[in-house]
């Protein structure tokens, strides 16, 4: 049975380094929670303080109503599955997810079928007897899960499971964890630095930066919503372009002013500071079918490059100011040649800019 994780006011050290400052969470069960940030982040010491791995410094961790900070790993309830898949390879495929259970004292029958439902939820049921060198890459992730699964953890904890897969098999298993996560109905926490990972199966994400939570929510929420420049440079692509508030709230810019919808919600003080974080994917290049709405920003520009990707094509635009914009099309079009410069109007609408105070 999956329980809540509580995370509360988590501090760890390594010597002089401070890696977590104060991390409070709250994970509810069956929740598909992602830990995402840069290298040296703090993620994986979280997630190994969260399984018992690493003592804290001070703080608390709960699963359920069970104060687990000072248990040990194996008293924790809590699966783990790592980067290397550490599979044992003289033994079969049955004899490894077994062994989670040998160290619990569960052998015979009662061991055999909760095995067989593991592999049989990671869909290898009928690879029982193989040996981990007869699997592909993605197989062998899969039995790594059911070594985990096969302990009945009310957590599952990840620790970029998918980094050492090629791209195409990352995609397919993507989707076979959130699956599996949610046929079993498990709380899982899951650390990558693989925004597109992220983005695609978390029901919410944090983002954390030098030990810092710095932003906690769904993933179309962080992406739209941003709350800040690391935030909005992390997640995704976007250019931030710094501006001034007039007195009548004009966002002056040096390609000229703005509308920006976030100003009427946020109302920054005349003579601030701010920054208009824009999306590839928001920015439009009129040209051929594509017109403006009555309200979109309207820009004069240069078109510099234009890149074919198949099922997409992408522009990058300058404007005065010496501004660089990348506009990325749906149905693409190539504009321009390699070292082109075309003159081009583009539209933006004020409802797909974020106005970031920090």
């Amino acid at each position: 049975m999956s329980v809540p994780i509580s995370i509360q006011h988590v501090v760890k050290s390594f010597g002089q380094k401070t890696v977590l400052r104060g991390i409070d969470l709250e994970i509810g069960a069956g929740e598909l929670f992602f830990l995402l940030g840069p290298s040296g982040c703090g993620k994986t010491t979280l997630l190994r303080a969260v399984a018992g791995l690493h003592g804290i410094d001070s703080g608390h961790i709960l699963a359920g109503d069970r104060d687990v900070t000072s248990l040990p790993p194996h008293k924790r309830d809590m699966g783990m599955v790592f980067q290397s898949y550490a599979l044992w390879p003289h033994m079969t495929l049955r004899q490894n997810v077994a062994f989670g259970l040998e160290m619990r004292g569960i052998r015979g029958r009662a061991a055999d079928e909760k095995v067989m439902r593991a592999l049989a939820l990671v869909r290898l049921a009928d690879r029982a007897d193989a040996r981990p060198n007869e699997l592909s890459g993605g197989q062998q992730q899969r039995v790594a899960l059911a070594r985990a699964l096969v302990i009945e953890p009310q957590c599952l904890l990840l620790d970029e499971p998918l980094s050492n897969l090629d791209a195409k098999l990352r995609i397919d298993m993507r989707t076979e964890i959130r699956r599996i996560c949610k046929q079993a109905g498990l709380t899982a926490i899951y650390v990558t630095h693989d925004q597109k990972e992220a983005l695609s199966i978390a029901d919410r994400l944090a983002i954390l930066e030098g030990g810092r939570l710095l932003q906690v929510g769904a993933p179309q929420e962080v992406y739209d919503h941003p709350d800040s420049r690391f935030v909005a440079q992390f997640i995704g692509e976007t250019t931030l372009i710094e501006a001034k508030v007039a007195a009548d709230g004009t966002l002056e810019t040096p390609c000229g002013p703005w509308r920006v919808a976030d100003a009427a919600t946020r109302k920054p003080a005349p003579g601030a500071t701010v920054w208009l974080s824009v999306r590839p994917e928001a920015v439009r290049v009129l040209a051929g079918h594509v017109a403006p709405a009555p309200d979109d920003n309207l820009f004069d520009g240069t078109l510099h490059s234009s890149i074919y990707l198949g099922e997409t094509a992408q522009h990058l635009v300058r404007l005065p100011g010496d501004i660089e914009l990348k506009s990325l099309e749906t149905r693409p079009r190539v504009l321009a040649a390699d070292d082109a410069a075309v003159p081009v109007k583009i539209a933006i609408s004020p409802d797909d800019i974020t106005l970031l105070a920090r």
